[in-house]
């Protein structure tokens, strides 16, 4: 029998692992601290499961003062009181990006430029447009997929009847920019420099994202996301380096061009 207390906190690949070596039954508990979490989608959902949800008020033996100070979270912190005092899902203080889901991308938005990153192996390279209305983003994924090769990478550019519209990719891979841009594709390195990805995040974070409801990677991308902690729980302004194959596509897309309005353009006299 497997029991795991604070089940949240474990990758789903630590899951996968574990009920691969169970063979009776699984108990797991968990606070309801994420918005979004594998439990939600690929375990509670399973028809051989069941859920209990349970609060404070479940617990006959709690000290009168553990349950004072769970109540009073009601007047000090909305968000604790609705995860541990109601047992209702709460946004992670960790996730860095919010977005809304999209049915499709509207016709008054303008296209901004495709961004593409890079993975092979094991990281997916990833492909995604980005149109943008005033301070809202939109954002439609064209690839994620493993083992893509240059000329893969081509041809999917070519099936996307892909013009001369900019591609902003990731500076540190220049031969394979290179290789591209031979080929015909409007190529641009993004801007990088000190900070550049926390620069993009914020830069990104001053708009609304807005992510097609097919755009099913981006999506699960962007709900994990998050900020690191230190041991004891305080949020760093550093990002984890993990589910961020589409996001740094979107960095890559929109830094050059929005950071420098002027980028790419050029005065004549």
């Amino acid at each position: 029998m497997l029991f795991i207390n604070e089940a949240n906190e474990l990758y789903f690949e630590d899951w996968q692992q574990l009920i691969f070596r169970t063979q009776e039954k699984i108990i797991i508990d968990y606070n309801p601290s994420d918005e979004y979490h594998w439990i939600y989608d690929k375990v509670i959902t399973r028809d051989d499961a069941d859920f209990f949800k349970t609060t404070y008020k479940d617990n006959p033996y709690l000290e009168a003062s553990i349950v004072s100070e769970i109540e009073r979270l009601k007047g000090t912190d909305e968000q604790y009181w609705q995860i541990y005092g109601l047992g209702i899902r709460g946004a992670s203080k960790t996730t860095i990006f919010r977005f809304i889901e999209v049915e499709d991308i509207p016709e008054e938005a303008n296209f901004l430029s495709f961004g593409i990153d890079y993975g092979f192996t094991n990281d997916p390279t990833t492909i995604i447009g980005v149109w943008i209305k005033d301070y809202n983003l939109y954002v439609k994924e064209y690839l994620y997929q493993t083992m893509m090769t240059t000329i893969d990478i081509h041809r999917k550019l070519k099936s996307l009847n892909i013009d001369r519209e900019m591609i902003f990719v990731d500076s540190a891979e220049p031969r394979l920019n290179e290789e591209l841009r031979r080929m015909g594709w409007n190529i641009k390195p993004s801007l990088k420099g000190r900070d550049s990805v926390n620069a993009g995040i914020d830069l990104l974070k001053r708009h609304r994202i807005h992510i097609t409801k097919d755009s099913e990677n981006v999506k699960k991308e962007f709900r994990n996301y998050k900020w690191k902690e230190d041991r004891n729980g305080r949020v760093l302004n550093i990002p984890e380096d993990r589910e961020n194959h589409t996001t740094d596509a979107l960095r890559y897309a929109t830094y050059s061009l929005l950071s420098k309005p002027n980028f790419g353009k050029y005065a004549i006299q």
